[in-house]
Formats: C-alpha cells, structure tokens, sequence
C-alpha cells in the first residue's frame, strides 16, 4: 500500500480521502479546514499542519483543490509541494483547471525532475462517497500506470487521455456537454408540460428513444423519474450551479485560446450565470429547471 499525502479536503476530497483509507493505504491529509482534517483522522488518516508537511515523505500526492491559482500556489510557492516532495514522488493533482495552469504545472515539477498527472474526476459528490468517479487523465503513459491502481480506489473509470493537460481538456468537454445537455432536458419537460404530456410519459419514451442522455436517464430534473437525481432531494447538490458555471467559463476561457467556436456552451454559460446571479449557486445545477420553465399556472 502506498504512503499518500492529500491536499484539499473538500466536498470531493475528503470522501476520496476516505476510500483510499478503505483501500488500506496510508494517508496524511491537509487542508485549511481544520474541521475536515479532523473527519480524515476519524477515518484513519495522519494530520498535517500544512501542505509541505503532508507531502514532505509521501510516494505519492494527490491533491483537490478549487481553482486554478490555488493549484499554482500550492504546487509552485516557496515551500509548496514540488519543493518539499521527494524526488521519487508521483504527483497526481484532481482539481479541475484550466488547461493553461494545468500544463504550466507539468512543466515546473518536469523541471525537477518529478512526474506529475492531471486527473480531474466527474460523478459529483455521490460519486466520490460510493468510488464510482470517472478519472480523465493527463501525463506520460509511465506515470498512469502507476497512478492506476491508486485512482481505481476511488473511481470505477480511470482513463488515459494523453499527454499533460488533456485529462483537463476531456473534463471540460465533458462537462460542457452536461451543461448543454441539462438545459436541453429542462426545455424539453417544460415544453411538454406546457402541451399537456406527462413528465412520467415522456421520460418512458425517450429513454427508448434518439434523445436519451444521462441528464435525462440518470439524473432528471423533473422529480420522482429518476431515483438518483438531486430533484428528489429539493435540489440539494450534488454538483452545484457554481460548480457548472466554473466549468462552464473554463471551457469558454479554452475555446477562445484556440479559436474555437461553442456557441451552444456559449450560451449554456449564460443561462447558468444568470441562474446562479439570482441567488441559487448552491443549488444542484439540474435545478435550472426552475428559470427555464416555471410551472404553467
């Protein structure tokens, strides 16, 4: 089993902490939340005063952490991470960035001599506590080899997808499309609404139908269809529209440095923004459902 240091012990890092810890591995854990450092030792893990000190003797260092100057200060500062890692160190980071961040870190720790991974993780909160997360993942083919049985403890999926940054690219991309595709869905169950079909019959049909999609199947904003959707649950996340809009706006950020044109992401950005502008950044992102179509009176 491997000696782990994890950094960023948030609503995704600290249930991946912990099913490294089912997994038997050995884990010392940071965060500027101390409360969340004090659920990793309940489960098991060693504390750390800061993120040098966690992953000052780890094999390996995983880190999950919000945006992408985080990612930066915590890997590329004075006493960050690529200058307290051991030289034989696997560097594994799991926020979602931007492509540019992302790269630029490869290169620092590349410059040291240190292997590094990018490997951001989509299936949300749920995800993470049942170790079901997708890992897309970016670096030299040696170093996921040797991540790969670390990430399965966390995730049923774990796939390569080439050279460093582009596990950001395929997050991105993916997640673009789930925005899209939400609102999409949303759109759809209003209008029928509206035309007086019910939500249950709609549900039946498409699923059999050319316009299934995990939005719909797995994770539908109308309550009571799908048992796993956050609609169940008053929208409580889940992935939340902040989140969304996150990504959402890295995708932008990444379509405009190379030229490329999304204008359906362009303007699922914009419903998103709006929605979340209104006060609800905390609510699941299916709950877009509530601005796009309000129930017919």
């Amino acid at each position: 089993m491997a000696a782990i240091g994890f950094v960023g012990l948030g609503n995704m890092g600290l249930p991946m902490a912990r099913n490294l810890l089912k997994a038997g591995h050995r884990l010392t854990a940071f965060d500027l939340d101390r409360s969340a450092v004090a659920a990793a030792v309940e489960a098991g893990a060693e504390a750390a005063d800061s993120a040098p000190e966690a992953v000052g003797g780890a094999e390996i260092v995983l880190t999950r952490l919000p945006e992408g100057r985080h990612v930066r200060a915590v890997y590329l500062g004075e006493d960050g991470v690529l200058a307290a890692a051991r030289a034989d160190v696997l560097l594994v980071d799991c926020s979602t960035i931007d492509v540019e961040t992302s790269r630029a870190v490869h290169a620092a720790a590349a410059g040291r001599g240190l292997a590094m991974l990018d490997a951001p993780v989509s299936g949300g909160v749920h995800g993470a506590e049942a170790a079901t997360l997708t890992f897309m993942v970016g670096g030299e083919a040696a170093a996921f080899e040797r991540a790969h049985p670390v990430l399965s403890a966390m995730g049923r999926a774990v796939i390569h997808a080439g050279p460093a940054g582009n596990g950001q690219a395929a997050k991105i991309c993916n997640n673009m499309l789930l925005g899209i595709h939400m609102v999409s869905v949303a759109e759809a169950f209003c209008l029928a609404e509206r035309l007086g079909l019910a939500a249950d019959r709609l549900f039946e049909i498409v699923q059999g139908s050319s316009g299934q999609c995990w939005s719909m199947t797995s994770y539908c904003p109308v309550p009571g269809l799908a048992p796993a959707a956050a609609s169940n649950r008053d929208f409580r996340p889940g992935f939340t529209t902040a989140m969304m809009l996150k990504d959402l706006k890295l995708a932008q950020a990444a379509a405009a440095g190379v030229g490329a044109s999304t204008p359906l992401g362009a303007e699922a950005a914009q419903l998103f923004n709006l929605f979340a502008s209104a006060g609800n950044e905390a609510l699941d992102f299916s709950a877009i459902i509530k601005m796009i179509g309000p129930k017919a009176p």
